[in-house]
């Protein structure tokens, strides 16, 4: 026993000493920097943010209080307490102004000139004192527009210069969150920057049932970009605490750069679709009474549409704005295998204006929109898809052909209609041509396959906790959106359903993608923006998203981007993720004619197991194939030629590729550009791969691998070059007995260098043709 309660001691003792030695960040300030402890209150402080974004050697003690000026803090002994507690070493945030404004009222107001500055003195010198490091901020803004849409500049008066004058007459740290802010309000503009204030319509939370109006105070999305921008400024002014910023796994990227999304929050209304006639039973067709809740949902100023356990046939339904469609645990949303259930529309498919079927579910410049719960949505996809013999087993086949349909000529291709059929034999079948009619295309109707849902031009998206499955073509298709998360959903379709990707982010902005699950047929988390000519004309580059935490089961690849990218991605991020049994794991595809930018694209913490091709790909010359030829079937390689650099000349540049484990692979890396335009400045750090074959880069210029261990059963050669030039392996670590270590050819082979390998592991270093000097490689160890 005394053993037992010695050992707590010691564990007591450490913990305070691991607390004394952790940095300790004060914030002194009012209601904008405050803790909200309420439950179901929107407004948030920016201090409560700021924790997310220190690694653990930093503890933020938030004493700002609402309601509070310099003088007040000061008056009712706040001030004194905080200064108690400072250590030497310690940081004090102080951030006043919005109360101190405040002439109407004696207890707070303090001048500017006056009692704030020598406010603001005291404070810095009783932190001095004590040893502790000040640093002032000046007051956030306030949501504050003049009538010609430009932010009132003077909306603090002379506060804001007051903070900065004390700081440098006192020489201590300054954050201009005035100005910070200021900025952050000009680039959200008059309407949209109302999301990262309090604008909160009646019936969403209890804290403000009848709904709050309010420039000064935060949601939950402005407390964090604001939490964000003070991280900025600590790290531009170079103050020592910028060491303890946590950093996000990416090259060169704290936590507080990644994207911040906005998520969409709704009234508490209910509409059960029960209560509009929708009948449970497998095979009354609901379309009506279901569209019917979330029209009067809509028109009642938003809430909570109901599908509740149960059996639920409809046809397409519409989402519109505010409304959350919840599915139950228990529920099904099963949509209709008949097709005339389904009218031709004008849409958008991989990339292109086309005609289409109409999704089972769709909006359409719809603001504050989810689909929420933790029901299924059934797509009935197997009445719409055509199959290959190849990818099903003999009885699967003959079970297929017995049920009807119709054969291709060689056998191979089962299809559900004569329609399916006649659209298939058709190049681009159902692109909208400039003078074709809908009505065009009622010979293929059948074969115009919709995705499950497409979200197109909406604002504020959130998708959470269902499953979304069997789709006829791509199960999630968000397109040209903006502020869309996307959070445990689970998209499953078969794996030989054609086209049957996960989910396709298209010419989106501001994305939060996580904790979510993909086994498909097709791709598994793919990034698009539109197909060569409309693609560029559209010019909506998929941009500034986060993805992280996902599970990829059966897909064509893990993560992918292309091959319609017309439009340009850029600044994405993924993490932690786990791509299993894929055809590609990382996979960046595109192709002559598209166009387009892709650049600083991040990724870090990927597992791979089992994939069957290769485990990162960049292939510039995409032919619109399945990655992995079937049994049997012989591809031919592209035809090298140059051509002139035009728009429709595709770029792949910026790529940071950290910390791969990969347990199986035909191959660890494939890089192909294009002579023209050779893929670009790709970065990889720390990669533990087991393959059957190495590396192979073509086309490609300022490549770096660091740190890479690669164990392949094929090693001759290990690595093949072939006209790429500034090549760097550093670090880099291959099995025993390895053949060949690299094979270079081309005439544009040049600089090639190897650091810090293990040369005694291979049997041949180096071996040079077609075209390639000896002297392009230097080998050290």
């Amino acid at each position: 026993m005394k053993k037992l309660l010695a050992f707590f001691l010691i564990c007591i003792l450490v913990a305070f000493k691991m607390q004394d030695d952790k940095i300790t960040i004060f914030l002194v300030g009012d209601s904008t920097m405050a803790n909200k402890p309420l439950e179901d209150n929107p407004e948030k402080g920016w201090g409560m943010y700021l924790p997310q974004f220190f690694n653990h050697s930093v503890v933020v003690e938030n004493k700002a209080v609402n309601g509070r000026s310099t003088k007040s803090y000061i008056d009712e002994g706040k001030w004194d307490a905080v200064v108690q507690q400072i250590k030497p070493g310690d940081y004090v945030f102080i951030q006043f102004g919005h109360n101190d404004e405040k002439k109407e009222d004696p207890k707070r107001y303090s001048d500017a000139q006056g009692a704030y500055k020598d406010n603001l003195i005291r404070f810095v010198n009783d932190v001095k004192k004590k040893k502790g490091i000040p640093v002032l901020l000046s007051p956030v803004a306030r949501r504050k527009f003049l009538q010609n849409g430009l932010v009132d500049e003077k909306m603090h008066g002379d506060y804001p210069e007051v903070v900065e004058v004390v700081a440098d007459s006192l020489d201590v740290a300054y954050i201009d969150l005035f100005t910070l802010s200021k900025n952050l309000l000009r680039q959200f503009g008059p309407e949209t920057s109302k999301n990262l204030y309090l604008w909160i319509p009646p019936r969403h939370y209890n804290a403000c049932f009848n709904g709050r109006t309010d420039d000064t105070h935060f949601s939950s999305f402005g407390a964090k970009y604001m939490a964000s921008l003070v991280c900025c400024a600590i790290n531009e002014l170079k103050l020592p605490l910028r060491d303890a910023l946590l950093k996000s796994g990416f090259d060169n990227k704290f936590e507080y750069e990644l994207p911040i999304v906005y998520e969409p929050h709704f009234a508490k209304d209910t509409f059960n679709i029960r209560q509009f006639g929708a009948v449970n039973d497998g095979k009354t067709l609901n379309t009506e009474f279901i569209q019917n809740a979330i029209n009067a949902c809509n028109k009642n100023g938003g809430g909570v549409v109901e599908v509740p356990n149960g059996f639920w046939m409809t046809g397409p339904i519409e989402l519109k704005s505010n409304v959350n469609l919840f599915i139950n645990r228990g529920a099904i949303l099963q949509f209709t295998a008949d097709y005339s259930a389904y009218k031709l529309i004008e849409s958008n498919w991989e990339g292109q204006p086309a005609a289409r079927n109409q999704s089972p579910i769709s909006a359409n410049n719809a603001v504050n929109i989810a689909i929420t719960g933790s029901g299924i949505i059934d797509g009935n996809g197997d009445a719409w898809r055509m199959v290959k013999k190849d990818k099903l087993t003999t009885t699967q086949w003959q079970k297929l052909i017995n049920s009807g349909g119709i054969l291709s000529n060689d056998k191979k291709t089962w299809y559900p209609t004569i329609e399916t059929y006649r659209g298939a034999q058709i190049k681009n079948a159902g692109v909208l041509k400039e003078g074709m009619q809908l009505s065009d295309f009622d010979s293929i109707k059948t074969f115009l396959r919709p995705n499950l849902l497409v979200f197109t031009a909406c604002t504020n998206v959130l998708l959470e906790g269902v499953t979304f499955q069997n789709s006829p073509a791509w199960c999630l298709h968000p397109f040209m959106c903006n502020q869309l998360t996307v959070r445990n959903v689970y998209a499953k379709n078969p794996w030989y359903a054609q086209n049957g990707d996960g989910i396709d982010i298209e010419s989106c902005s501001n994305v939060f993608l996580e904790n979510s699950t993909f086994d498909v047929g097709d791709d598994g988390i793919c990034i698009k923006s539109g197909r060569d000519t409309s693609g560029r004309k559209r010019n909506m580059p998929t941009q500034n998203a986060l993805i992280q935490n996902c599970l990829v089961y059966h897909a064509h690849g893990g993560f992918v981007i292309g091959s319609e990218m017309s439009g340009g991605a850029k600044n994405l991020y993924v993490r932690n993720c786990s791509f299993m049994g894929t055809d590609i794991g990382l996979r960046f595809k595109t192709v002559r004619g598209r166009g387009g930018v892709v650049e600083n694209i991040y990724t870090a913490n990927i597992n791979l197991k089992d994939i069957i091709g290769e485990a990162v790909l960049f292939d510039m010359y995409y032919a619109a194939q399945d990655p992995v030829p079937l049994y049997g079937e012989e591809r031919t390689p592209p035809k090298v030629e140059v051509l002139p650099i035009t728009e429709a000349t595709p770029v792949f540049k910026n790529f940071y590729i950290n910390n791969i484990v990969c347990n199986g692979a035909s191959k660890a890396i494939f890089i192909r550009g294009i002579p023209e335009m050779p893929v670009q400045n790709v970065v990889f750090n720390n990669l533990q791969m087991q393959t059957q074959s190495g590396i192979d880069i073509e086309e490609a210029k300022h490549i770096q691998i660091n740190n890479c261990t690669l164990t392949a059963k094929l090693s001759r050669p290990l690595v093949y070059i072939l006209n790429a030039e500034n090549i760097m392996f550093n670090h880099f670590n291959f099995n025993k007995s390895t053949e060949l270590m690299v094979e270079l050819q081309g005439p544009r082979t040049k600089n090639i260098q190897f650091k810090n390998i293990p040369k005694q592991n291979a049997l041949q270093l180096i071996k040079t043709g077609f075209g390639t000097e000896p002297n392009v490689v230097t080998v050290t160890e």
